[in-house]
């Protein structure tokens, strides 16, 4: 099944947007949390843990979507180098938003917290308690974070060049109709 429109459907570019928002909106909040020790880090914990359920729901359903409606091909004239670059980190990134939330809530289960989304809704731990674990799954979930970061950041970059710089259709694919 191949993309002949030239635009990602519909739900891809609602998915798209949405979850770049609550991505941003991730990282800001666990560095929040990790850099503070006030009350205001109880108050990032109880938004963290159900944000981070959302994005592997969204995550989840956003792959599905996409194995389902293929993504409109680049340009023909794009280096090799570069077609590989942006099919490797969108995959990525795919990795990433699945990956994180999963080991954040095996990070938990590990230390023995609660896994809570609200008051009353609280998630089964699925990793047993151990403090090796939750160190090194800790670990984890921290250089995941920032290569998440870093690889939005070139996302974002090769967004703009190609919106700004090539203007050869690749952003306006997942923004709104395609020039002809």
């Amino acid at each position: 099944m191949s993309n002949t429109t030239g635009m990602f459907v519909l739900s891809a570019r609602i998915l798209h947007w949405l979850m770049a928002v609550l991505i941003l909106a991730m990282l800001f909040i666990g560095i929040g949390m990790v850099a503070s020790v006030s009350e205001r880090h109880e108050w990032l914990i109880h938004i963290h843990k159900p944000l981070g359920i959302a994005i592997l729901i969204l995550a989840v359903l956003r792959l599905a979507i996409r194995l389902r409606n293929p993504a409109p091909p680049l340009p023909a004239d794009l280096p090799w180098l570069q077609k590989l670059a942006a099919h490797a980190s969108h995959w990525l990134l795919y990795g990433l938003m699945i990956a994180m939330p999963l080991i954040g809530w095996a990070m938990l289960s590990a230390g023995g917290y609660p896994v809570m989304l609200s008051d009353s809704l609280r998630l089964p731990p699925i990793f047993p308690t151990n403090a090796i674990a939750f160190a090194i799954l800790r670990q984890l979930h921290t250089v995941l974070a920032m290569l998440l970061f870093l690889t939005f950041l070139a996302h974002m970059a090769a967004a703009l060049y190609h919106g700004l710089i090539r203007r050869d259709g690749v952003l306006s694919s997942m923004t709104h109709r395609r020039k002809p």
